[in-house]
């Protein structure tokens, strides 16, 4: 199963991501209609998290499934950890609760405890991995046994009816919306590349199971670019 490394590189992301920062929530609700909410709400009842449970949210972005967990839990307490801090720097000025605890993180080298957390949960993260196995590993690693991941991301669409539109809008309506709102076409021509040239669901589902995980299971939506994965330790 091959990886898309091109543009992967830590300091190639955070360059990425702190040029789009300010837009990136408003311009992830245009892209999929208002609907990325939904599917995150989704992911995070995947963990079926019980009260007082400690969550990290890995490349938590500018918060916004920490900000949806929290309203859906608010009895646990969530660490929200990017590699970007221009992210961060709007998280905590949209989020103001202390139990919400913002970091730098590195996903591929976390800097937490074995056994740390009773779920851990990512949205739209592990495409943009240099290493994604190492990446649900480390994963892996900081959740207690029995804690559950949950992962949100795209996937390489399979081949239906519907194909060749959905090739259109990745290639030329995001971009251009992306261009429009913050000037950086470039920025949104990789977020599109990434996603056709990452694994298909079924194989980020192999890698979730080669990196320890039981239980694996996902769902497809949006006509099989978006899926949910989950699992337990």
């Amino acid at each position: 199963m091959g990886q898309l490394s091109q543009g992967k590189e830590p300091g190639q992301q955070q360059a990425l991501f702190t040029r789009i920062a300010d837009r990136y929530d408003l311009i992830n609700h245009l892209m999929t209609g208002w609907q990325d909410n939904r599917w995150r709400r989704k992911a995070i009842r995947q963990l079926a998290l019980e009260s007082g449970a400690r969550v990290l949210d890995i490349g938590s972005g500018n918060g916004q499934i920490s900000q949806e967990a929290f309203r859906l839990h608010p009895n646990c307490s969530f660490i929200a950890a990017d590699l970007t801090r221009a992210m961060i720097a709007i998280g905590r000025q949209k989020i103001a609760d202390s139990r919400i605890y913002w970091t730098a993180g590195d996903a591929v080298q976390l800097p937490f405890p074995d056994n740390s957390f009773d779920g851990v949960i990512s949205g739209f993260l592990v495409r943009n991995l240099e290493d994604v196995i190492q990446g649900l590993r480390e994963q892996f690693r900081v959740l207690k046994p029995g804690g559950r991941i949950a992962v949100l991301d795209t996937s390489k669409p399979p081949k239906h009816m519907l194909t060749p539109l959905i090739h259109f809008y990745l290639t030329r309506i995001i971009p251009t919306l992306g261009s429009l709102l913050t000037g950086d076409r470039e920025a949104y021509e990789y977020l599109t590349m990434s996603t056709q040239e990452f694994l298909r669901a079924e194989e980020l589902a192999a890698y979730l199971a080669a990196a320890g995980f039981n239980k694996v299971a996902y769902q497809q939506m949006a006509f099989g670019v978006i899926s949910i994965h989950w699992g337990e330790k």
